[in-house]
């Protein structure tokens, strides 16, 4: 049981990072498909993710990188799902 513990904490940041370019490389398109489309919070929802990731491994004692790349990862794909609204 330790050994998949140790994998896990191995593979965790290249999936994360994998799922990270591929959620960003699929935005990318749509967005060059879609130009009237209004911007997103997905910059804003990175930075506030890393930093509950961050908060999150700390109180759980989890290794601090995986904290960060999870809130990275979940930051962005609901910052991405909220758009911009324009005021006038």
């Amino acid at each position: 049981m330790r050994d998949i513990f140790e994998f896990l904490n191995a593979a965790l940041p290249w999936i994360a990072m994998g799922l990270l370019l591929a959620i960003f490389f699929v935005s990318v398109t749509r967005r060059k498909k879609d130009k009237n489309r209004n911007e997103d919070y997905a910059s804003e929802g990175m930075s506030i993710g890393m930093c509950f990731g961050v908060a999150v491994s700390t109180a759980l004692h989890v290794n601090i990188g995986l904290g960060i790349m999870i809130g990275m990862v979940l930051g962005y794909i609901i910052g991405s799902i909220i758009e911009k609204t324009k005021e006038s």
